[in-house]
């Protein structure tokens, strides 16, 4: 399978979401999702055991999309092959009381992985472009600031070996209506619900308008985001799970030799 260019957002190109389908799936097939899905999760096992071993890269893969595009199910499906001990998933919510007194990138760098391992954020830095924007809970000034601030933090971060993919998983409002519809009616999704989840649809244009300058404004060179229509889950899953392998296996990672003279070791 290939990943068609589409998907990625390419440094200054405009982004209008209302003209990217949500229900596309390029370049995919369902009868060969599930097959292929499971080859990249036995691939992912193997090149992260591969990153821990080399210990010279670091993977942060940021998630970011509506309410209910997806964030949760990607990291349940996608991420299932890799070891608990090297990834952490941090899900990044309202910040506390110590948090709004730093910047606003100081929870996220103490959250960014070391060597060897992979981050996978749910939700992010992005949301002080978004949410903040969108909920004016700060002025103009100041979050249309934070674009050249996250392109600055980013760069940092990958001039000190971290590769980061950032994915917005992209759904229609329809769909989300029928995400939510489903929790409230199935007993084991309950408790997933918020009372803002539905008042929060009211504002489906303002959070458009404010992902799509994001996006714009915070798809570099060397991290770029990827556009992926998402109300199929499968697709999601077969997308992100293709770019993460294809990224891993292009750091071309080797094992390292061994810390002694294996020929003098003896084993009894």
């Amino acid at each position: 399978m290939k990943i068609s260019k589409e998907l990625r957002v390419d440094p200054g190109q405009a982004v209008d979401l209302r003209a990217i389908d949500p229900d596309a799936t390029p370049s995919a097939k369902k009868e060969d999702a599930d097959k292929l899905l499971a080859e990249h999760v036995l691939e992912m096992d193997r090149l992260q055991y591969l990153l821990y071993a080399e210990n010279k890269h670091a993977l942060l893969i940021v998630l970011q999309g509506m309410d209910a595009a997806g964030k949760d199910g990607t990291i349940r499906h996608v991420m299932s092959g890799m070891n608990p001990q090297g990834v952490k998933v941090t899900s990044f919510k309202t910040p506390s009381a110590e948090e709004q007194d730093h910047d606003f990138l100081w929870r996220i760098h103490k959250a960014v992985p070391c060597k060897g391992e992979v981050g996978v954020f749910n939700r992010s830095h992005y949301e002080d472009v978004v949410v903040v924007r969108v909920h004016d809970l700060a002025p103009k000034d100041v979050w249309k600031a934070r674009y050249e601030q996250i392109n600055a933090f980013e760069k940092m971060l990958t001039d000190c070996g971290v590769t980061i993919l950032k994915f917005f998983l992209h759904i229609s409002k329809d769909e989300q209506l029928e995400r939510l519809k489903a929790r409230v009616t199935d007993p084991t999704r309950n408790w997933k619900l918020s009372p803002t989840d539905f008042a929060e649809r009211k504002r489906w244009d303002d959070y458009t308008n404010a992902y799509e300058d994001a996006l714009e404004k915070c798809s570099t060179s060397w991290a770029p985001w990827h556009i992926v229509p998402a109300n199929k889950k499968w697709y999601r899953n077969l997308v992100i799970s293709q770019v993460i392998v294809d990224t891993l296996r292009g750091f071309d990672m080797r094992y390292p030799p061994a810390a002694c003279d294996l020929s003098t070791l003896k084993i009894e």
